[in-house]
């Protein structure tokens, strides 16, 4: 089969099992999508996730971006033949307990392990790393966030970025502009944050900024509503995505909504008039998951935004290794000495509460 010729369009969806259908190829061929992001319902083996990204890739030229939620701890969609990663508070942890260049080289050693395990499956991105400060208020947060003061939250990002890019990968920083001090899970509800732009730019905001001025390619936008700040939830908000992060932070890469499909996104409307508010509010690329029926509704008749900068913005996310080079990356000596570093970090505390945030089988 010959790979057709179509621009990456600005809708992610996702695909429902261990290979695809013919329906699921034909709706990837739509110019409205762009890249495809997986589960853990995609996941059987190794051999197997490698057939079904080679499978999506082979569809279209450019090839379709394949993403993954693949953090560590309670958020890791590939077990079974990966490096069980540890929570990043595990880091933080090590940055209290054995000072800040211990955990910084751990830090870079576990985004080296989970990027080039990922990349030599031929997948180009994972949503990674949770720049949410731990403020001990959002169980959906909690042991996902680094650690509650946001200049080590910074630099172990930093250090985790360098491992990722050192892997093949670039970073998705999450969940702008700060999920970390709510209390609701944005899966199930639309959380509010009372405090002020003052506020939330004195501290959450702050990794944001330096890891954008080091070259972040992506960012997830928060479910959640800052009403001192805006109305609309950080997805729906030109305010917060158009004049805080593009403008005032100067960030470039790509602006992801979060899944559309949340209870913190359906306030907006259905889901043609969700997808309009995000692109209008400034995201570049829209997350469908867990509802092929909703992609199918979104693709009839789509209207393309304009957006001049989307096909630069998805090419700096694909990962600049090829999966042969990932592979042969993974023998070498000092890689198997940073797996067996990462696996020893990961304990059964890190998945306490259970490891399905927004899962879906």
């Amino acid at each position: 089969m010959t790979a057709i010729a179509i621009p990456r369009g600005p809708v992610m969806a996702d695909v429902n099992a261990f290979v695809l259908t013919e329906e699921e190829k034909q709706r990837l061929c739509d110019p409205a999508v762009g890249g495809v992001i997986l589960f853990r319902r995609n996941f059987e083996n190794v051999a197997q996730l490698k057939a079904l990204v080679a499978d999506i890739k082979a569809l279209r030229t450019p090839e379709l971006l394949v993403a993954v939620d693949h953090e560590g701890g309670r958020v890791q969609r590939f077990i079974e033949g990966f490096t069980r990663l540890p929570a990043m508070a595990v880091l933080g942890e090590i940055w209290d307990e054995q000072g800040a260049q211990a955990a910084k080289q751990r830090a870079e050693q576990v985004g080296w392990v989970l990027a080039a395990e990922l990349s030599a499956c031929g997948v180009d991105l994972s949503f990674t790393p949770v720049l949410d400060l731990n403020w001990g208020q959002c169980a959906v947060i909690g042991n996902r966030s680094f650690h509650c003061d946001a200049a080590v939250v910074t630099e172990l990002a930093l250090a985790l970025q360098r491992g990722l890019n050192k892997g093949g990968m670039k970073s998705c920083g999450k969940h702008f502009p700060g999920h970390g001090f709510v209390e609701g899970d944005s899966h199930h509800t639309l959380p509010q944050d009372d405090r002020t732009l003052a506020q939330l730019q004195a501290a959450d905001i702050l990794p944001f900024e330096q890891l954008s001025a080091a070259g972040m390619a992506a960012v997830m936008p928060a479910h959640v509503v800052y009403p001192q700040v805006d109305g609309l939830p950080a997805g729906f908000s030109a305010k917060w995505l158009k004049q805080v992060l593009r403008q005032d932070i100067g960030f470039d890469g790509v602006i992801f909504s979060d899944d559309l499909t949340m209870e913190g996104a359906v306030s907006a409307g259905g889901i043609r008039e969700r997808a309009r508010l995000a692109f209008a509010a400034g995201c570049d690329i829209v997350l469908v998951c867990n509802r092929p029926d909703l992609v199918d509704e979104l693709r009839a008749d789509f209207e393309m935004p304009e957006n001049p900068a989307l096909a630069a913005r998805w090419q700096y996310m694909a990962n600049t290794l090829s999966a042969q080079e990932a592979s042969e990356m993974m023998q070498r000596g000092d890689f198997r000495e940073a797996q067996q570093l990462t696996a020893e970090l990961a304990t059964p505390k890190d998945v306490a509460g259970g490891v399905k945030v927004g899962e879906q089988f």
